[in-house]
């Protein structure tokens, strides 16, 4: 690995826990539990898109665990890894289809990231919080558009300059 992909990754992980951190700051008016914006995907997807699939783990899986060390507890850094696996497998199977824009790709992350937290918050907790999800698959929808929509105006500008490293 050259020392220009290192320096992209220290960036991208840097962007990451920034982008968490600053979503940890935005309330949100919704009384479920789980409900966020999914910043911090901005980076993942965009990275898949223009680094690639393995690239793109890495840095999520650093990110949560940073993250998880930083700002959260080791339940938090359950979920979020729960969460985050199965959204990635998710996202890369969609686009390795070629059948679905980043936004849709990002939607399916999304909901992903929603109902692998559903299922690790039932067996910690040893409860059906099966009652969240409709409130977090519209969330996860909602959000995912946002950010594929963005996603996909930074790939594009980005892309020339991904594409020297």
């Amino acid at each position: 690995m050259n020392t220009k992909k290192i320096a992209l990754y220290g960036l991208l992980i840097a962007l990451a826990m920034l982008l968490s951190w600053v979503e940890s700051m935005i309330p949100i008016p919704f009384p479920v539990p789980g409900i966020k914006l999914g910043l911090t995907n901005l980076v993942i997807i965009v990275a898949l898109y223009e680094l690639g699939a393995r690239d793109a783990f890495i840095l999520s899986m650093v990110r949560i665990l940073l993250v998880a060390f930083t700002f959260g507890n080791t339940a938090a850094m359950l979920y979020s890894l729960a969460g985050g696996i199965l959204s990635f497998l998710v996202m890369v199977l969609l686009k390795k289809t070629d059948k679905f824009s980043m936004a849709g790709v990002s939607v399916a992350g999304g909901v992903a990231h929603n109902v692998g937290q559903i299922a690790v918050a039932s067996v910690l907790l040893a409860t059906n919080m099966a009652g969240y999800l409709p409130a977090l698959l519209i969330s996860g929808c909602v959000a995912g558009v946002l950010i594929g929509l963005l996603g996909s105006e930074v790939a594009r500008r980005v892309h020339g300059i991904v594409q020297k490293l």
